[in-house]
């Protein structure tokens, strides 16, 4: 079936920065590129408008069977844009590395290279042209060992790659006239794991980082209700607003949880120890789960020891254990006072 130009530019403007109009146009690997670049950052998406009726030419001249006068895998030249285009995608794919996967062993030798390789190829790869992909990767690991621990590797890494993408540039062979073009399923779930191997470790970057947030988020909200502890009323208003988000669910969806559950989830999230509780269990020698008894139990002992007048020796010392202790105990009793919970 022909392409339609109004169906592809309506295409274009509802979903272009995510290629809808390419995957309309059988043209996967540039719609990969814009899913994963947004459009090419919103530059090549405003680009593309005087640039369609061209492509859908080209998807009805492929579909029609018509071949161009052309040999397979012939060299070709890499414009100015084609090749800017590789550069930039290569340093953003090694950006995205170094914040979800600097972690891994062999990071600068073997992944940061692989993956600003692959940026590289995917641009280079789109429409009627290709590129050597292994040269496109070897090029990339030397380069990454001779820049080895930089946070800037990925610039000069991405330059040298798209140099030997741009001069091992060709054709891509032309399909046999009458051959059918591949199914919209097989073709949806290559898109679909070729975003899923770029936003899985980017998924997880977020989530480490989210989970670390929420931590800092509950010590707040834990020291924001102790500070109105003395006001019961106040503090259950204050409840009150952080159980709205459960009230407001149900009342979209008609019930189907459980508000034990959901304040279940906000003491553990309110009850989070923080950095100075920590300290202070460290210093009367608790585990987390001590009881208010443990920890009265604890002090009284370590208060015994440490109390200067047992200490002529070493007074200073034993005045300074002792106010630590002293403070760690009021700190941990304050944290299991009855107004703590409701």
């Amino acid at each position: 079936m022909a392409k339609k130009v109004m169906i592809t530019y309506a295409l274009w403007a509802m979903g272009g920065p995510l290629g809808l109009h390419h995957i309309y146009l059988g043209r996967d690997s540039h719609a990969l590129l814009w899913i994963l670049t947004l459009g090419g950052f919103g530059f090549g998406w405003l680009r593309e408008f005087f640039r369609i009726p061209s492509y859908v030419s080209e998807a009805n001249h492929k579909a029609d069977g018509a071949r161009i006068r052309r040999p397979p895998a012939s060299p070709t030249s890499v414009g100015l844009i084609r090749f800017t285009g590789q550069v930039c995608v290569g340093i953003y794919f090694g950006w995205v590395a170094l914040i979800s996967l600097s972690s891994l062993r062999f990071f600068y030798f073997l992944v940061l290279p692989l993956s600003i390789g692959a940026g590289v190829h995917l641009v280079s790869s789109v429409g009627k042209q290709t590129s050597d992909l292994q040269k496109t990767l070897v090029t990339c690991i030397i380069t990454s060992s001779i820049f080895y621990g930089s946070t800037l590797s990925p610039l000069p890494i991405s330059l040298a790659a798209s140099v030997t993408a741009a001069q091992h540039s060709t054709f891509k062979p032309l399909q046999p006239a009458g051959y059918p073009p591949d199914p919209l399923g097989p073709r949806l779930f290559r898109l679909s794991f070729g975003l899923l191997a770029f936003s899985a470790p980017l998924g997880y970057c977020v989530f480490h980082n989210t989970t670390a947030t929420l931590y800092y988020i509950s010590e707040c909200i834990a020291a924001l209700l102790d500070f109105f502890w003395f006001f019961p009323w106040l503090k259950g208003v204050l409840e009150f607003f952080l159980l709205l988000p459960y009230r407001i669910l149900c009342s979209l969806t008609g019930g189907g949880f459980y508000e034990d559950s959901w304040k279940k989830m906000l003491e553990i999230l309110l009850n989070e120890y923080g950095k100075k509780e920590k300290e202070a269990l460290k210093i009367l020698s608790l585990p987390e789960e001590s009881s208010p008894e443990e920890i009265t139990r604890s002090y009284r002992e370590l208060a015994k020891v440490w109390h200067p007048d047992h200490n002529p020796e070493r007074q200073a010392e034993a005045q300074q254990m002792f106010i630590q202790i002293q403070e760690a105990y009021e700190l941990l009793l304050h944290r299991h006072k009855p107004q703590r919970r409701r």
